[in-house]
């Protein structure tokens, strides 16, 4: 069961659905509260800091993107939005403005918590990779229990989720990892093979480390197969 300290914030008009996904978080043994009202959500959050914001993109008062955009400078929580399944823009643009997952609707509660428990577990620390929690490329310097990425020893601004998949891709130089390993190893589902969330990361990461976009030569896509860290290259 989950840890009680972990609170989740549901950011949705719909009054059932908001109900019906509460109650199913919580009887998984998380602590959920509602804010209805777009325009209030901003303020309940940095009041409250949760854990985690389950963040609709269609709401009253202010929509989730431009929530989500004047959370991410001051909120270090997970923020997971709640998308039309044919808005894959409003997919896209949410991973720009620092979004760390979505989930389509219809919302099936299972999934949701299962996307919840993948962002949950990403503050705490891995020691999948016999406990190395310092990785250095040259110029570039990460920090796994700062989560924390440096470039000539200034702070490189990453979200969360793309720290997670700059650290995964490092910790693995060398290594070809495919969307299907990185989606297992970062969300802990299957790829579809229509999910663009990793490419879009991949290509906000790569100038915040000081990689060329139109020709990287740090993290490198291997047409076919993946993506591969190169580390004498960083």
């Amino acid at each position: 069961m989950a840890d009680l300290a972990e609170r989740i914030l549901i950011v949705e008009d719909d009054a059932r659905l908001a109900e019906l996904i509460g109650e199913y978080l919580q009887d998984s043994g998380l602590r959920v509260s509602h804010e209805p009202d777009g325009g209030q959500a901003v303020r309940r959050v940095l009041d409250e800091q949760p854990d985690l914001v389950v963040l609709d993109v269609m709401l009253p008062g202010e929509d989730g993107l431009s929530i989500c955009k004047r959370l991410r400078p001051a909120y270090q929580g997970a923020i997971l939005m709640l998308t039309a399944r044919t808005d894959d823009m409003d997919q896209v643009l949410g991973l720009e403005i620092g979004a760390d997952d979505y989930v389509c609707k219809p919302v099936r509660p299972r999934l949701l918590l299962a996307r919840i428990r993948a962002l949950l577990r990403r503050g705490r620390v891995d020691s999948s990779e016999g406990g190395r929690q310092r990785l250095t490329f040259g110029r570039l310097c990460l920090d796994q229990s700062a989560r924390e990425a440096t470039l000539d020893e200034a702070v490189v601004d990453l979200t969360s989720a793309e720290f997670d998949l700059l650290w995964l891709l490092a910790s693995r130089a060398g290594q070809i990892l495919s969307r299907e390993e990185i989606f297992a190893a970062l969300r802990g589902i299957e790829y579809d093979g229509q999910d663009r969330s990793v490419d879009v990361r991949i290509s906000r990461i790569r100038p915040k480390i000081g990689d060329d976009p139109l020709q990287p030569r740090i993290i490198k896509t291997v047409r076919s197969k993946g993506y591969l860290f190169v580390s004498d290259n960083a």
